[in-house]
């Protein structure tokens, strides 16, 4: 099986606190791969370090092969897209607006592809509205779109419901579905929301106190994910 993200003894020190107490992950290539774990956890951690954000203080990860030491991360790393504590958006910008400068920031200059990408997020008619104006649902997807707009073949999104109403998460849903099913998109979710895990992910890492319990898919859980993240963590609630 190949994977796309793996990690090794991923260790992550602050001051008076270990945040990833060597960790290791296993992120197999075309998988809705959730990350599972209460807040805390060292979930965002990992996610930041992954994306460049962060370093970390012992250990080591690979995106594409390419470890994390080596001169060719940056450029593994342009593999990628993220969307981490909430969507990188100009309120006063148009969606449109906000990808162009995404495109310009990647130096790209295709700008005629812009209104392709909104209509993969289903913002194709928002037209001159501001994002200011855009409900959360709406800014999340459009955080997405810009995520997207270097068409990456991995996609990290942290807590991408977290605060939607139903439409919005089913919105959502089927948003990384289609990325995951038509465009042939790996992506790493984390979140808290169990239900919705379980109608996404195809494979799960479960994280407890920086480090993973376990690393498993979705076919081989042989009960409900709650009941199955409630014998791991011990009865503990996730979230």
């Amino acid at each position: 099986m190949e994977h796309v993200l793996t990690a090794s003894g991923l260790t992550k020190d602050y001051r008076g606190s270990r945040a990833l107490d060597g960790l290791s992950l296993h992120v197999p290539k075309g998988s809705i791969y959730g990350l599972v774990g209460r807040n805390g956890a060292g979930k965002t951690t990992l996610i930041r370090i992954l994306c460049g954000l962060q370093s970390h203080t012992a250990g080591e990860y690979a995106i594409y092969g390419v470890d994390s030491g080596e001169k060719g991360i940056a450029e593994a790393r342009r593999r990628l897209g993220a969307m981490i504590e909430g969507p990188a958006v100009y309120q006063e910008l148009t969606g449109a607006e906000n990808l162009a400068l995404q495109y310009r920031v990647l130096g790209r200059r295709d700008f005629n592809t812009i209104p392709d990408l909104l209509k993969l997020v289903g913002l194709e008619n928002t037209g001159k509205k501001k994002v200011k104006h855009f409900s959360l649902g709406m800014r999340q997807r459009l955080g997405i779109a810009v995520a997207m707009a270097g068409e990456p073949e991995l996609l990290i999104l942290d807590e991408p419901v977290n605060g939607l109403d139903p439409q919005g998460i089913i919105e959502m849903r089927r948003l990384l579905q289609r990325l995951n099913r038509d465009r042939g998109v790996t992506i790493l979710i984390s979140s808290h929301i169990l239900d919705e895990l379980a109608r996404l992910a195809t494979h799960y890492g479960f994280i407890d106190s920086g480090r993973m319990v376990e690393e498993i898919a979705a076919a081989d859980i042989p009960e409900s994910l709650e009941e199955h993240y409630m014998k791991l963590m011990g009865g503990e609630q996730c979230g």
